[in-house]
């Protein structure tokens, strides 16, 4: 069984910066794929950045370019999600996303969700 535990969420002043931790623990082979999501009540889930281990390619929504920081650290099976700039709009639930190498497979996995609320 893998778990995924977000952390780093809060409440900051428009133009600030958080850092949000996922930490994955279980059978874990390696983490292929990690990613943050986001929404807002009323609003399908979105996605804000995925970094992928193979080649390191990292993808970003248009909106966080520039301001969002996607990272990983493979010894400790952590991702973190750099947010610098914060505006209003990015008040959301966050969660983290991994696609996980387990003893038999691959796996998709989610955190419970962490929220991050910016004041204007």
């Amino acid at each position: 069984q893998v778990q995924l535990v977000e952390s780093g969420g809060g409440l900051v002043q428009a133009g600030g910066s958080l850092r949000l931790s996922c930490a994955a623990s279980g059978n874990i082979f390696g983490i292929n794929r990690i990613g943050w999501y986001r929404q807002t009540p009323g609003k399908r889930r979105e996605l804000v950045a995925t970094n992928s281990r193979i080649g390191g390619v990292t993808n970003y929504a248009g909106p966080v370019k520039g301001r969002f920081t996607i990272s990983r650290d493979n010894a400790k099976n952590t991702g973190y999600l750099q947010m610098n700039s914060l505006k209003a709009e990015d008040t959301a639930v966050y969660y983290c996303y991994a696609r996980v190498s387990v003893g038999i497979g691959v796996g998709d996995y989610w955190g419970q969700g962490t929220q991050v609320t910016i004041s204007s």
